[in-house]
């Protein structure tokens, strides 16, 4: 594997089968796909709720302990090097890099079993760099943590604790990149569980030093756990790995393999655009982060509770396409945009769907969740009414978030960190100009996010900096839908826009029906569930009737279930219905 010439290390994958008369690789069998991916869900879906409770039990640990205060706001900021390396190291960059990487190797183990393995070839290639490349990252970070919190806050009336806090951080860097490049590679292998354990295993680390020792370090105590819950990530993840490794091919196992003739070339230059997407997309909190820290003590830890609330309307939508990733780099990598196409349309509207659901609930339940979950100790009403709104302004973007949390990973799968040798229009001067597509159009949302904070944020403080969040995420959302087409992967926007428009619909009813309802009632945990039903019910029926399919497939499946046909309707029922 080179960086500049083909070595031959492995053997090539047949070109794309997009010429007449050249036939796809058979695909999958449908339920056997389908009983995969309900599996791989069920399993991520579990885990990772688990996860966000405990990360949700982590906030209201933070809250009740300390408050919203200038000691939570300085955490906040250091928090900033984790809450920057998790997605560029773990979920985003990292991902969209080596998944679609291993997912090529795994196709040429699989076209030619008795050549050395590319698994583990492209294990060498890249996992020292890698390793070296982080360490120096984290000691950047620790060295010039003065510097960071100086450009992150310049606002804060003592920058001490934020340094202090930040240098704990730093070793956080390390452990993540790893994570992230051991998940990708057991994600391409349909291992799903052990990645999707990572986040419990994290927040049980940061709950074990915050319980410990919060009455005797104070905030630095969360600090501490972050980092111990960070090494905690990659010990989960090192085991199965490494068991996966060893495998390999059978040729391998047995001594019969052979040098191939053909080759993988290493592009690192393909880590600029996909670290700069990333990038510029987690600046949006820096932006949030800076012009906060010019308000009211307190503003940045009302931006962060509601966004950690807001997110977790995010997580069922987000583990879709991460369960999916692995399949869409697959048929990406054997040439198949029909499938490819097919299964990121399917996507974008079980996301879309999911999403708007939670999206709906929290604009009509905002007040009685924040209540619920936050309003004790330290944490007060005006606290619980500031962070209610927050949440309120911020749901607008949350839809346009999911969504390019599933077009960005098709996006790069076209252009991984390796490729074929004889790949023709790889190294093209178009398709090298729209690498960079994703993050010229996250700078744009970027540019909107800071013009919408300035003006905005002198009359209406916290929620002017959501609002520039929101409108800032919505235009690079609709800025790379189009994208993906231009990057060759044919998405029927009509057809998408027209399911989506629906479902929006569909949430803006069970939105105005939610919020009347959740008013009716005092008691913060009757109107969370009052209003909650109330926006399931509505969104149910409103879909349904829409003609929503991601909202009618299930409601119709599930009165299926509740009201079983008896044998003799089945009988009437036409052949293989």
């Amino acid at each position: 594997m080179t960086t500049e010439r083909p070595a031959a290390v492995a053997p090539t994958l047949p070109a794309p089968r997009s010429a007449a008369g050249e036939r796809p690789a058979p695909a999958p069998d449908r339920a056997t796909r389908g009983g995969f991916l309900a599996k791989a869900f069920g399993i991520t879906a579990v885990l990772s709720a688990a996860g966000s409770a405990l990360g949700l039990l982590r906030d209201l640990l933070l809250a009740r302990y300390f408050g919203a205060n200038q000691g939570t706001d300085a955490f906040l900021v250091a928090w900033t090097v984790p809450e920057t390396a998790a997605p560029l190291l773990i979920e985003d960059a990292m991902s969209f890099l080596m998944v679609p990487a291993f997912a090529l190797a795994l196709v040429l183990r699989e076209e030619d079993p008795d050549a050395p393995d590319p698994v583990r070839q492209l294990v060498r290639a890249t996992l020292p760099w890698l390793l070296l490349a982080l360490t120096g990252l984290a000691l950047a970070a620790a060295l010039g943590a003065p510097q960071l919190v100086e450009l992150l806050a310049p606002g804060l009336p003592d920058p001490g604790l934020a340094v202090t806090c930040t240098r704990i951080t730093a070793i956080t860097v390390l452990p993540f990149g790893l994570v992230g490049y051991l998940a990708a590679a057991l994600r391409a292998h349909h291992r799903f569980t052990a990645p999707a354990g990572i986040y419990v295993v994290h927040n049980l680390g940061i709950l074990a030093v915050l319980l410990g020792f919060h009455a005797s370090l104070g905030v630095r105590s969360a600090a501490l756990g972050v980092a111990a819950g960070s090494l905690l990530m990659a010990g989960l993840l090192v085991g199965p790995f490494l068991r996966r490794l060893r495998q390999g091919p059978p040729g391998a196992r047995t001594g019969r393999a052979r040098r191939s003739p053909q080759a993988l070339v290493l592009m690192p230059l393909a880590l600029l655009p996909v670290g700069a997407f990333t990038l510029t997309r987690q600046a949006q909190v820096f932006v949030e982060r800076y012009l906060g820290s010019a308000l009211p003590p307190g503003t940045i830890s009302h931006l962060n509770y509601a966004a950690k609330v807001s997110q977790l309307a995010m997580t069922a939508g987000i583990l879709i396409c991460t369960v999916t990733f692995p399949l869409v780099a697959r048929a990406l990598a054997a040439g198949d945009l029909t499938a490819a196409r097919d299964r990121v349309e399917k996507d974008l509207g079980q996301a879309a769907a999911v999403v708007l659901l939670g999206t709906a609930f929290l604009m009509a339940c905002a007040p009685s969740v924040v209540s619920l979950l936050f309003e004790r100790g330290a944490f007060g009403p005006g606290d619980t009414a500031a962070t209610a709104d927050v949440i309120r302004v911020y749901s607008f973007g949350l839809p346009a978030q999911a969504l390019i949390g599933v077009m960005i990973r098709p996006y790069f799968s076209l252009r991984p960190v390796v490729r074929r040798a004889d790949d023709p229009g790889t190294d093209d001067g178009r398709r090298r100009l729209l690498d960079w597509y994703p993050a010229a159009v996250m700078v744009l949302g970027l540019g909107v996010t800071v013009v919408t904070g300035l003006l905005a944020t002198p009359g209406f403080g916290a929620l002017g900096l959501a609002a520039g969040n929101a409108a800032g995420i919505t235009t690079t959302a609709a800025l790379l839908l189009r994208g993906l087409v231009l990057r060759g992967i044919p998405l029927r926007l009509r057809r998408v826009l027209a399911d989506h428009g629906r479902l929006v619909a569909a949430a803006a009813g069970a939105t105005v029906l939610g919020t009347a309802v959740a008013g009716l009632a005092a008691d913060p945990l009757l109107s969370t569930l009052l209003g909650g039903l109330t926006v399931a019910l509505a969104f149910a029926a409103l879909g349904t009737g829409l003609g929503a399919h991601e909202v009618r497939g299930p409601v119709l499946a599930a009165a299926r279930a509740l009201n079983p046909p008896t044998p003799a309707e089945e009988g009437k029922r036409p052949h293989g219905q």
